[in-house]
């Protein structure tokens, strides 16, 4: 009959799973997988959750999708005026290239 000091008890860090083992063949003898509380308690409540969920996610993509739409107005006028300043500054002629020199 194995004694006490022919085995060791350790406690997982990731699962908290007890592991009994084997000092002198260093295997694993036993182990117990804590019990999990249940993931969904009140099923009409999640199933009340989950529909409100799917028009607040709705109401996020038609937002999404009208910012979408006006995204080629604002850059349009974002060049315009970025178009408008450049030749304001009346630069013209472009900086030398590293080639050039």
């Amino acid at each position: 009959m194995p004694s006490s000091e022919d085995f060791i008890e350790v406690l997982c860090p990731c699962c908290q799973t007890k592991l009994k083992i084997d000092l002198e063949t260093q295997t694993v003898l036993t182990h117990k997988v804590p019990e999990k509380a249940p993931v969904i308690h009140d099923l009409a409540a999640e199933v009340a959750r989950i529909k409100g969920e799917g028009s607040r996610l709705e109401q996020a993509f038609q937002k999404s999708f009208e910012a979408h739409k006006s995204q080629s107005t604002v850059l349009n006028k974002k060049f315009d005026e970025l178009l408008k300043q450049a030749k304001e500054s009346g630069d013209g002629a472009p900086p030398p290239r590293d080639f050039d020199l």
